[in-house]
């Protein structure tokens, strides 16, 4: 005699199984969405250097959420597409709009039309761009290097750029110029194919030297110093060293070649 079939286990009549997400990394997250926004109002009201404090706090908020997810075992494909979104406005839209408020739209006033929010919305879109190129390479690429300018970098270069130069007392019409090359040339790095290391190797559940954490240490004291200089060197150097890397790497070849 063949056993009785058991009837299938679920919800009752029919109901679907309620989906859920992860709390602890979306937090983080909505923290990260959150600073990004809070720039946008900032800069609005013409508090510049909270605008960029925002984005700077956004940006960490963005590192600790993905660590946080792989550390607890909570990655889930909900919060890959809720970080690209928090990314898009807390590193695409929130910079370009700080920048713009504070410089960009001068350059409408100086007699070249409208390429004030032209090369703010250029900004936004590259953005966009590298997110969506992020995406579709995840796994299919060394985790060490970036392929182009991460958005977050790009993003902490213009805010920090405003806030140095907001700093020591120079408006935005002054550097009206220099907001335009730094804006252009953050967007097109960004979808550049320069490579960037990514530091993801750094405390990636594996021992580091204790002179590696010596340094660090050093490098948070010497930032306490004067914040806006030392984030805004360290981001230009970074900036650069995807162009200086694959210059590097081409006299490489060409000394294989040439032997």
């Amino acid at each position: 005699m063949s056993e009785p079939i058991s009837p299938p286990v679920g919800p009752p009549n029919g109901q679907k199984k309620r989906k859920s997400i992860y709390l602890l990394p979306n937090l983080f997250t909505t923290a990260a969405l959150f600073a990004g926004f809070y720039a946008v109002i900032a800069a609005i009201n013409n508090h510049f250097d909270d605008a960029a404090i925002a984005v700077l706090v956004a940006m960490v908020l963005d590192g600790l959420d993905g660590r946080i997810a792989r550390m607890t075992n909570t990655s889930s494909q909900f919060g890959a597409e809720y970080d690209s979104m928090s990314d898009m406005v807390s590193f695409g839209v929130a910079p370009s709009l700080v920048m713009y408020e504070w410089s960009l739209y001068n350059i409408e006033r100086q007699g070249f039309g409208q390429v004030g929010w032209v090369v703010a919305f250029l900004f936004a879109a590259c953005a966009a761009l590298r997110l969506a190129r992020f995406n579709v390479q995840i796994g299919s690429v060394d985790k060490k290097y970036f392929i182009g300018l991460a958005s977050p970098a790009a993003a902490a270069l213009m805010v920090c750029t405003v806030w140095v130069f907001h700093d020591t007392g120079f408006t935005g019409s002054q550097v009206s110029s220099l907001a335009l090359v730094v804006t252009v040339s953050s967007a097109l790095l960004m979808v550049s194919n320069f490579r960037y290391y990514s530091f993801k190797e750094i405390g990636a559940n594996r021992r580091i030297p204790f002179f590696v954490l010596l340094g660090l240490v050093f490098i948070f004291v010497f930032t306490s110093i004067d914040p806006p200089k030392v984030l805004f060197t360290g981001f230009v150097l970074y900036a650069f060293s995807g162009p200086i890397f694959e210059g590097w790497r081409y006299l490489q070849r060409r000394k294989k070649q040439v032997a």
